[in-house]
């Protein structure tokens, strides 16, 4: 069944670009004047790479963030990385400087982290519970700050910031996927390095500090890669929710197995989840495409639940 999952999961994967609202013609894919050379190599086999990546990143960092907080409702935007992105990129779009949006979401994403960082190391009992108040603490501060955004804006600025809030795939060429790739493969590189140190995070804290692991630094190592990557992914492709929160428990589900054996299988998934919610979103026949967004939590919502329910009754 594993390998039917993997086969289906690679096709899907292949066949992807190919499929969108305007057709294409395969004899001309390979002639660089024509628009179906365009449409395939400048946006839709960039889409796909795009949304696998971005899957594959916020899949393990909420996999990652629910094993260090021990809290299976953490996402990878529970620090307030992604409020800080977000924040970022409506300053950019309300004051015109939308050619940066981009830019100005990962500073305010990186601004995030080191508020994070400053203020818990001026703690003297530092605890990872203590990071994440702080930072359910600046998402607050976020939102309301967003909302002062929202009443100076006008109204196509507004729309631009709430369609970027919903999140987008919309990107031209293979160098706009460069960040997002290279950010999610570092990110799956650091945590198959710290494997044998998340296994045992799982279990507890005091545990890990008998068997000789410097608890503090491994968290913090792992927080921030993750919330870096996230800085890089939100700032790309805006805050696409669901995929970080349920995708893992799913595959825990599916699979049976503890977070430490998951990290590839969820990395794989949770882009291919998005991939496959993106070729929905492009291919429903509207006159634009629906928010990436809110086509994850319309699948993915209640086929959590079925797990859930068919889980209780086995």
């Amino acid at each position: 069944m594993k390998t039917l999952f993997i086969l289906l999961s690679l096709i899907v994967l292949a066949l992807a670009p190919f499929f969108g609202q305007i057709e294409l013609h395969f004899d001309k894919l390979n002639e660089l004047s024509t628009v179906d050379h365009m449409l395939f190599f400048d946006l839709r086999l960039p889409r796909v790479i795009i949304a696998f990546f971005s899957g594959a990143l916020l899949g393990l960092s909420g996999l990652i963030f629910q094993s260090l907080f021990r809290n299976p409702m953490s996402t990878p935007f529970t620090l307030g990385v992604a409020s800080g992105a977000t924040l970022g990129t409506a300053f950019a779009i309300v004051f015109g400087f939308v050619s940066f949006a981009a830019l100005f979401g990962f500073v305010g994403a990186i601004m995030t982290i080191v508020i994070l960082f400053a203020i818990t190391s001026r703690l003297k009992n530092y605890e990872i519970s203590t990071l994440l108040l702080v930072g359910i603490a600046l998402s607050f501060f976020y939102s309301a700050a967003l909302m002062i955004l929202f009443y100076l804006s006008d109204e196509t600025q507004s729309y631009e910031i709430v369609r970027f809030t919903m999140g987008s795939l919309d990107i031209v060429g293979l160098k706009s996927t460069l960040p997002v790739v290279i950010a999610s493969l570092i990110l799956l590189g650091i945590a198959v390095k710290f494997k044998k140190e998340i296994q045992i995070l799982l279990t507890s804290y005091d545990n890990a500090f008998l068997k000789g692991i410097e608890v503090k630094k491994v968290s913090s190592i792992l927080l921030l890669v993750v919330s870096i990557a996230i800085g890089v992914t939100v700032s790309v492709v805006g805050p696409i929710g669901f995929v970080g929160l349920i995708v893992p428990h799913i595959l825990k589900i599916i699979y049976k197995k503890s977070a430490d054996k998951l990290l590839g299988v969820t990395f794989f998934y949770s882009g291919i989840f998005l991939v496959l919610c993106d070729l929905i979103a492009r291919n429903l026949g509207a006159s634009s495409d629906i928010p990436i967004g809110v086509i994850t939590s319309f699948l993915g919502g209640p086929f959590f639940i079925y797990l859930l329910v068919s889980r209780r009754r086995s």
